[in-house]
Order: C-alpha cells, then structure tokens, then sequence
C-alpha cells in the first residue's frame, strides 16, 4: 500500500502526459544504489499496463576487461564507469524511433552487459527508464534529463539502503565481510554523488526513514 501511494501522483502525470505525446514517453527512476529503483519501476509499469516497459541503466556498465584496463574495477558504479553516450543513444531512440527498440541487460552473477536482452516493441508508448545518475550533470550525464519527461528519485535510510546491497551482494556470490565492504564503500561513495542530484527530480518519493 505505501509503494502504491508513493507512485500515485507520478502515474497521474503519466497518464495525462501519454496520449498527447507525439514519442514515447520516457519516465526516469534515479536514486542510490539499493533505494528501490527497479522495485518502483516494476510497480509503475504494472499499474501503467500494456504498452509500458522497463529498462535499466546498467546495461550500460563497462566491461570487465575495460574497467581493469582503466584501473577503475575497485569503483565499478561510479560514473565514468558506464558508456555514457551510448545510454544517451539509446534514450534517444526509445523516445524519438517508432521502431522497435534493442536494449542491454546486466548479469548481476558475472557483472557483465547482456546485449540486446530487451526489446521495446513499436507499439510500447511508455518506457520506464531506471539507474542511478540519470539526473547526475557532469561527464555527458546531463544530456539524460532532457530525454526525460518525467523525473522521479527514490530516497531512503541509509541503513535501509545498506541492508538491502549486502543481502544483494551476497545473493550474487559475495561472502558476508566482501558484501559489505563493497557496501559501506564504491556502494556508498556513488551514493553520495546519486543524493547530491536529487533535488533535479520532479518528485522525490520517500520509501522509508530518512538519516
């Protein structure tokens, strides 16, 4: 009941957004890592029904190889660790093409990209756009928020957040200390620059205590 409530008002704007939309409409989940993204797009599109779907940012994480090649695989999550433009492209084409769509997945048991694991059909209307920078405004990042229609940012506790990451890095072959190192540490500095763009989002949905 309280998830229903917090999307209540952003599925109104949705609905009355979508039948005068000219493209699809792009709706953008951002928030910290384990704050509920995918929970709350899941439920958004549930309740939008046919001709909505889901897709995630982190089909866009560099590969293994790279991030080693970059000296970047103790802070995969950060920023500068995803392909930027090609997400932007990809927002790009959901909103403006009216074909169908190919997306990228991500493995959370190799921590790999999926190519082409979704795809968004011609006649999807509405797409639900979830991942933490999409309101982020540095490093090509700000060309994302002007392809949304729509912005919402998912906050909650930290300890919330912190449980929830540790149960999900164990659930994907983490020992309990490595889970929550990973947590406390690339997991908490990416969250601090995710919070710090909060304020951009169109509305801010509080799903637990604050702190």
């Amino acid at each position: 009941m309280v998830l229903q409530a917090c999307v209540s008002r952003p599925l109104e704007v949705v609905e009355e957004r979508t039948p005068e939309s000219a493209h699809r409409t792009i709706v953008g989940i951002a928030g910290s890592p384990g704050a509920g993204k995918t929970t709350i797009g899941e439920l958004l599109v549930e309740r939008l029904g046919a001709g909505a779907q889901l897709v995630s940012m982190d089909g866009f994480h560099l590969a293994q190889t790279r991030l080693v090649e970059l000296g970047r695989r103790d802070r995969m999550g950060a920023p500068d660790t995803f392909d930027v433009a090609g997400f932007v492209e990809l927002l790009a084409s959901l909103r403006f093409s009216a074909e169908s769509v190919a997306a990228p997945g991500f493995d959370r048991v190799t921590e790999e990209a999926v190519p082409g694991a979704v795809r968004v059909a011609p006649d999807t209307r509405v797409v639900v756009v979830e991942g933490n920078y999409l309101l982020h405004d540095d490093g090509g990042w700000e060309a994302v928020a002007p392809l949304l229609d729509v912005s919402l940012f998912v906050a909650v506790g930290r300890e919330i957040r912190l449980a929830r990451l540790v149960e999900r890095h164990e659930r994907f072959g983490k020992s309990g200390p490595d889970a929550r190192a990973w947590a406390l540490g690339p997991d908490e500095a990416n969250a601090r620059l995710v919070e710090a763009t909060s304020s951009r989002a169109d509305y801010i949905l509080h799903l637990g205590p604050l702190g």
